[in-house]
């Protein structure tokens, strides 16, 4: 079973910046290969649904999703360790939330790590 591990959230100030950590295990053993799979960010805002914000593709190329955050986000993947890394930069109240990795599709979601954005 493939399970998904999100770390580095916390509180920022408005305007900060943050980067996220996806840690990843058994995608060998559901054979599953990481390197070939494409993976994703999401975020659930309270009271909002679950979004998708921005995903890598198996040959690194990201693609942003959420238009909210186009230009100031940035995926990165870390095929040698089964990683994914979400940079956030000039980060706004709005992005307060609880930020999930996966793949995509989505399989079972992890606890997250919640970003609050105040000052």
């Amino acid at each position: 079973q493939v399970q998904f591990v999100e770390s580095g959230g916390g509180l920022v100030q408005p305007g900060e910046s943050m980067k996220l950590s996806c840690t990843t295990s058994g995608f060998t053993a559901s054979e599953i290969t990481f390197s070939q799979t494409t993976m994703t960010w999401w975020r659930q805002a309270p009271g909002k649904e679950r979004e998708l914000l921005m995903l890598i593709d198996s040959s690194g190329v990201g693609e942003t999703i959420g238009e909210s955050v186009k230009g100031r986000f940035t995926i990165a993947r870390d095929n040698g360790k089964e990683m994914i890394y979400l940079q956030m930069n000039d980060l706004e109240p709005a992005g307060t939330a609880v930020y999930y990795c996966n793949t995509f599709p989505p399989l079972d979601w992890g606890q997250g790590t919640r970003v609050t954005v105040s000052s």
